[in-house]
């Protein structure tokens, strides 16, 4: 029998696209007994059953998408308090609060240092910390406390990129595919390196010796990207040309930091900040690096300093805002009082 022919319910049972993958819960919705789909699943049967309440209507290899819906429906099945997801979070109700991961969402993210989807070893999904459901076979659930809010692709569930990246380095030893990985994220404009360090830390992974020397050249990588974009930003946006890369001091005082660009006839400052987001803020190192900074720009500002801050981000997705933002601060300087003489001095 076919796969479109109707069951003993009278129904027929959608094979095409997503309906070739149903959890137990849709097949009963259809007036298929779990009973019969399980009959059906028997040894040359034309349906399996790849995992615990999912059902493929069609024998033979899963393919990649198959794989990943399947893996979404067993782990999205309601508890047994029957509680479902908040209005709106999910697209699908059949995944409730699942969401892809690690190297599976990287896969449908089209990284070429991912394996397929068809050949992924295991499918991460991850769960609510609450739920008690276990992994089975390929489907490895994954508890956290703070499920992010997923991206949508090809109708999936799927982690930002900087949170597939880091589940994924979690589970992998190999220091070559860490680092590609990695590298592919940032030079494929997948996500800035300061928001894949913060998802690292995040992860406790930072330490591990195959991700210390990757991260170390991402950043620097990453600062040479933003860097490229200012230029572009100043050049593009017919902006003053300003002096590139200078440390300012007092003259015969301390030394007051270094500005990525300046413009000393305005006392403007741009400082571009890779550094990682604020959640790592939990680690002595990054408090002291907030706090250094904090505290150079509050010391310029008093000496009459404007200063813009400007992340990668912000280049990237709104050059043309940030060029705006750039412009008022150099036009407004004529309404404000003169700054201190500062020393400019190259790096």
């Amino acid at each position: 029998m076919t796969q479109n022919t109707p069951l003993q319910s009278g129904r027929p049972v959608p094979s095409r696209g997503r309906q070739r993958v149903v959890s137990a819960a849709q097949l009963k919705a259809m007036g298929v007994p779990v009973g019969r789909a399980v009959e059906r699943c028997g040894d040359g049967g034309p349906w399996q059953q790849p995992l615990p309440g999912v059902f493929v209507l069609h024998p033979g290899e899963l393919s990649g998408p198959e794989r990943l819906r399947s893996a979404l429906l067993y782990a999205g099945r309601p508890p047994a308090s029957g509680r479902r997801p908040a209005p709106g979070r999910t697209a699908d109700p059949a995944y409730g609060d699942a969401v892809l991961t690690g190297l599976a969402a990287l896969s449908l993210y089209g990284f070429a240092a991912a394996p397929p989807a068809a050949s992924v070893e295991r499918v991460d999904v991850l769960v609510p910390r609450v739920r008690r459901l276990r992994s089975a076979g390929y489907a490895r659930l994954l508890r956290t406390a703070e499920p992010p809010r997923p991206e949508w692709l090809d109708g999936l569930p799927v982690a930002p990129v900087a949170r597939a990246l880091a589940d994924a380095v979690a589970g992998l030893g190999d220091a070559v595919t860490v680092r590609r990985l990695l590298t592919e994220a940032v030079r494929g404009g997948h996500c800035e390196p300061a928001v894949l360090v913060g998802e690292l830390n995040r992860a406790k992974v930072l330490g591990r010796p195959q991700v210390v020397d990757a991260v170390d050249s991402l950043l620097a990588e990453g600062r040479a990207m933003a860097e490229e974009r200012l230029y572009a930003m100043v050049r593009t946006h017919g902006l003053a040309e300003p002096l590139w890369n200078v440390d300012l001091r007092l003259p015969g005082g301390p030394h007051l930091g270094r500005v990525d660009a300046y413009w000393p006839d305005e006392a403007v400052a741009v400082e571009l900040d890779t550094r990682a987001p604020r959640h790592s803020r939990q680690d002595e190192r990054h408090e002291a690096e907030w706090s250094a900074y904090a505290a150079r720009r509050e010391h310029l500002e008093r000496l009459g300093v404007t200063v813009v801050h400007l992340t990668p981000e912000k280049l990237r997705d709104a050059l043309g805002q940030q060029a705006a933002v750039v412009r008022t601060a150099l036009m407004a300087a004529a309404d404000r009082e003169p700054a201190a003489y500062v020393m400019i001095l190259p790096r």
